[in-house]
């Protein structure tokens, strides 16, 4: 083997789902029949799940937004921002379930998922501007939803991430909903794909360049990822300084093998040049996507951390 996994996740990797994004319509059949699989399998005990409809941005359908309500806790409850990944064209609430079901019951927080539109049909800025409607449209109906307002944390994987980053971008210069914490696990969030990582892993599991090309053309258009004027909130590694100041605190997570591995480490440097608290782990033999092997000890790790550290930023 090519690179030196963790031994749990290699020895599982002959049972992962390969992404290739060059064929997007056979890619998201695969995808939604391996989540209908697992949402059959889901144990939902303890969470009540429901959907929200809010208002969409300007023109736009309105955004569903899948919620996660951990039962026999008393409100207002914190909440938490969770936003998908997919490469930008792949995915659904459904993808975090098992995640959400479990923040939602460890942290006795409300777990809110916004099913955004996705690309190439509906390109940047449609899914970030989904998540920021879906965002004050939880905000606005607080009361309703029994939640806090000024206690509300984001978590993204990968496109989710980045997207996470953007929204927390947007809503301090727009004046929206006050964010207290962002989690970033495996974050895509620089269109360049110029990094060491991305240089080097061309072909590892789950990700590799060929998929984060396709993914970013689909997202700003073919041609125009790598171009000059990307806009900040797409590609948030683009901004520095002055751009930064003022984020919430984060926490990175990042995989050794992964082509976004030095984009994330990058992030959270500029970041921390910007006066930001960043928490910045790096989980060696992983590869991106490795929480679909539930039970391998490093992935317990990873989420363990994870509700440790949402728990104390949502003051659980």
């Amino acid at each position: 083997m090519r690179y030196r996994f963790d031994p749990e996740l290699a020895a599982a990797l002959a049972m992962a789902p390969e992404v290739d994004l060059s064929d997007l319509a056979a890619a998201r059949a695969a995808q939604a029949a391996e989540l209908a699989f697992a949402l059959g399998r889901a144990d939902t005990g303890g969470v009540r799940i429901a959907d929200h409809v809010v208002p969409g941005p300007a023109g736009a359908p309105p955004v569903t937004l899948r919620t996660y309500r951990p039962e026999g806790v008393p409100g207002p409850l914190p909440v938490l921002y969770s936003i998908h990944g997919g490469g930008f064209l792949l995915g659904s609430p459904d993808v975090d379930h098992d995640t959400n079901v479990r923040f939602s019951r460890e942290l006795g927080a409300l777990v809110v998922s916004a099913d955004y539109r996705l690309a190439p049909e509906h390109p940047y800025p449609a899914a970030l501007e989904d998540c920021y409607a879906g965002l004050c449209g939880l905000v606005a109906d607080a009361a309703e939803l029994q939640v806090r307002p000024d206690r509300i944390a984001l978590w993204g994987d990968s496109a989710g991430a980045g997207l996470a980053t953007g929204l927390a971008m947007l809503a301090r210069d727009r004046g929206g909903p006050a964010i207290r914490f962002q989690h970033l696990h495996s974050p895509a969030v620089d269109d360049r794909l110029a990094t060491p990582s991305a240089r080097r892993f061309t072909d590892t599991p789950v990700w590799n360049r060929r998929n984060a090309e396709l993914s970013w053309d689909a997202y700003l258009g073919p041609g125009v990822p790598g171009s000059a004027g990307v806009p900040t909130y797409a590609a948030p590694a683009r901004a520095g300084g002055a751009e930064l100041a003022g984020l919430p605190p984060a926490y990175i997570a990042v995989m050794e093998f992964d082509p976004l591995r030095d984009e994330g480490i990058g992030y959270a440097q500029a970041l921390l040049a910007a006066g930001v608290p960043v928490e910045l782990h790096l989980f060696p033999g992983t590869f991106h996507g490795a929480a679909m092997v539930a039970h391998a000890a490093v992935v317990q790790r990873i989420t363990a951390e994870a509700v440790t550290v949402l728990r104390q930023a949502l003051g659980r």
